[in-house]
């Protein structure tokens, strides 16, 4: 097996990033050589790895001091970064990240979700004990 993307293997990563540019699971299949029913398992496998790795850093802002963010959908997106820092503040925790960071991690991170100026979905920002944050966006 290939080298490791945390807790992607390389051609789960591959096969993710060729799904989000639109190819089949026949495409894909035919371009590395095996079978469809390869494709969709490997893929399987990856997201249920990915919703592992959510589930952990929810459980571990939750335990280790941390806590979440819920942003709705109508949120400015000037008014997160003020919103995150104010959370962050009423738990006492120092955050890791800037107004920059803040706006732009939603931005790509959660593109989906916004549109112009303004959320149009739910968006959930996770405060991890270190000071770190991280975007959760379903």
């Amino acid at each position: 097996m290939g080298r490791g993307y945390g807790l992607l293997t390389e051609r789960q990563l591959k096969i993710l990033k060729m799904r989000r540019d639109g190819l089949t699971h026949s495409q894909i299949a035919s371009k590395l050589g095996t079978s469809r029913e390869n494709i969709v398992i490997i893929e399987k496998r990856a997201s249920r790895n990915l919703d592992r790795a959510k589930e952990t850093l929810e459980l571990a802002s939750e335990l280790g001091g941390g806590g979440k963010v819920e942003l709705q959908a109508g949120t400015r997106m000037i008014d997160v970064p003020r919103i995150v820092v104010d959370e962050a503040d009423r738990m006492g925790l120092k955050l890791r990240a800037d107004f920059t960071r803040l706006y732009n991690e939603i931005r790509f991170k959660a593109k989906k979700h916004v549109s112009g100026t303004v959320l149009k979905k739910p968006v959930t920002i996770l405060l991890l004990p270190n000071g770190d944050i991280w975007v959760q966006a379903e």
